[in-house]
């Protein structure tokens, strides 16, 4: 009889193991056929069309291409300078992710808000706002005359601007976690401040900060907006050089090259993120963040204090703020009036149109996003998942470093024919900005989905639920919060893209990044103000989504 019952309960243990396969395979169907069609597709379409001639790939061409020195020079200044951004980026961001970590102050929450705003902005108007600051007629050109948009200061500094987030946030995170009363011991034994923060809190935070690290590389390593703006003719990327190839100069086998490139170094930087990752999940002794952080004690800590409050005054508000006053610069809100009225040159309708677009354009990305990245994190819940489960999880981040301007140029070219024949269809800008935005939907839905306890789950199942009752009734309520958080940032970060849209969105219908750009590549000042005025107005629409990101934030929603 026992044996029996035994043979029962593994049958019943298999059988909801074979059920449990099945509903991850079904969950993983929507997103893999998602990116089949609309990433993997497309960016293939366009490589092959730059390497076939008469239907024969040609991969010498690759070589031929890297025989240029002028690629050459682009290789090795996108490399460099994203190793440059990188390396100030965690200069000037490390104080600060340990004064939020462990110093408690008033206005905290407040300024870890503003903190976070630039990463939500469209690099559009970061390149802008920096413009605004150091470019010609800007605030450093007005009181001493110097100029920094000719020159790489400015998109390193913009860089830094645009990151100086995730490292606060990726290390300061875990660094409020560690338990201080490990170093407070080695300090007891003898060893001197720096020694026991060398050899205790260090070696515990070394995963966090490689990880913030790479993140970073891979952000700037792919810049485009940014570098597109500041660097002018002088300062090319792999991304920028890619559009220029491809909308400038027509040549699609170059193109193609550069774009297998910066896919290899992509892939390689997103492997050696995710074995950060894996390390950064091993056991360390975690306490509540609420416990660690205290009142600064003393002139130094005072001081470690007031130079970060600087240096976000500087750093982050003030270019924010040149942008809002050069948008104030015409009498009577100038600039503004003007967004009402079409030119009929480079729109075709008035510029103030690309709100309406853009708001409507960026609900429709969140709700493929969310459907999307939902199904997927839901299939990637389970830490025994095999290792094809595991390169689904990489596949999700490609896009963020994959060329978008590869992405925008390749629905073009590949989604032009019947069943797929949307070049002339809205759906195609919501498409181009999901993809980036489903990322982030599971980077913020999977740590909670994983706080899950898996046993309500199993005693669900147990009692008959299917997998869509045991999702809807166990993990749902837990993770509402967590929805809704992921939801808000892919509205925030479709409604700055930039690298796809500007191929694919009409001359009728264009989006607010999409319209900044085309009226700053237009001379005269009132061009100048009213990309400075539509700069102002998407800055503001992302910082109202992050306020409301803040209020729904929990710890387990994720790091951003």
């Amino acid at each position: 009889m026992d044996l029996a019952r035994t043979e029962v309960g593994k049958a019943g243990r298999r059988a909801r193991n074979l059920r449990g396969s099945v509903a991850r395979l079904a969950l993983m169907a929507g997103p893999v056929a998602f990116f089949a069609v609309f990433f993997a597709y497309p960016v293939a379409a366009i490589v092959a069309r730059g390497l076939e001639v008469d239907g024969v790939w040609r991969f010498g061409r690759i070589g031929d291409v890297l025989a240029h020195s002028d690629v050459r020079h682009v290789l090795w200044f996108t490399t460099w300078q994203a190793l440059a951004s990188t390396a100030l980026t965690l200069l000037v961001a490390l104080p600060g992710a340990y004064v939020f970590a462990r110093f408690d102050f008033p206005g905290k929450q407040v300024l870890r808000a503003v903190v976070t705003v630039p990463f939500v902005l469209p690099t559009v108007v970061v390149g802008t706002a920096f413009l605004a600051l150091v470019g010609r007629g800007g605030l450093l050109d007005e009181l001493w005359g110097v100029r920094l948009d000719t020159t790489v200061w400015a998109i390193l500094l913009a860089h830094v601007f645009f990151n100086y987030a995730v490292v606060v946030r990726t290390v300061g995170g875990l660094w409020a976690q560690l338990d201080p009363r490990q170093e407070e011991a080695a300090r007891m034994l003898g060893a001197s401040r720096a020694r026991a923060w060398r050899q205790v809190t260090l070696p515990d935070l070394a995963p966090a900060v490689a990880a913030a690290a790479l993140m970073v590389f891979l952000f700037t390593f792919t810049s485009f907006g940014v570098v597109q703006i500041l660097g002018g003719p002088a300062f090319s990327t792999l991304e920028v050089e890619i559009y220029r190839q491809t909308s400038q100069v027509f040549d699609l086998s170059t193109a193609a090259v550069l774009t297998l490139i910066q896919f290899a170094a992509v892939v390689a930087v997103l492997a050696v993120h995710a074995w950060t990752v894996r390390r950064r999940e091993s056991a360390l002794r975690l306490v509540d963040a609420a416990t660690t952080a205290r009142r600064p004690r003393g002139a130094g800590q005072w001081a470690l204090l007031a130079g970060v409050l600087a240096t976000v005054a500087l750093l982050v508000v003030l270019p924010l703020a040149v942008l809002v006053q050069r948008s104030l610069g015409a009498p009577g809100f100038g600039y503004y009036r003007a967004l009402t009225e079409a030119d009929g040159g480079a729109f075709l309708v008035p510029p103030i149109e690309a709100i309406g677009n853009s708001l409507q354009y960026a609900l429709a990305a969140t709700a493929i996003a969310v459907v999307i990245g939902a199904l997927a994190a839901a299939a990637l819940t389970r830490r025994d998942a095999g290792r094809f489960v595991r390169g689904f999880d990489a596949l999700l981040m490609l896009p963020l470093g994959v060329s978008a301007v590869t992405v925008g140029f390749g629905f073009l070219i590949a989604l032009d024919e019947p069943p797929l024949d949307l070049r002339a269809s809205w759906i195609l800008v919501p498409l181009a900005q999901a993809l980036v935005g489903v990322p982030f939907v599971v980077r913020t839905m999977l740590p909670v989905l994983r706080a899950v306890d898996g046993r309500l789950r199993e005693a669900a199942a147990v009692l008959g639920a299917s997998p869509w009752r045991v999702w809807r009734e166990v993990d749902l309520p837990m993770v509402r919060r967590a929805l809704l958080v992921a939801a808000g940032f892919a509205f925030a970060v479709s409604l700055g893209e930039f690298g796809a849209t500007v191929f694919i969105a009409r001359p009728d219908n264009p989006t607010l990044p999409v319209a900044v750009a085309r009226l700053l590549g237009r001379p005269g000042d009132m061009n100048y103000g009213q990309a400075m005025a539509l700069s102002t107005i998407l800055m503001l629409v992302c910082a109202v989504a992050l306020v409301v990101l803040e209020r729904l934030r929990t710890d387990r929603s994720g790091e951003f």
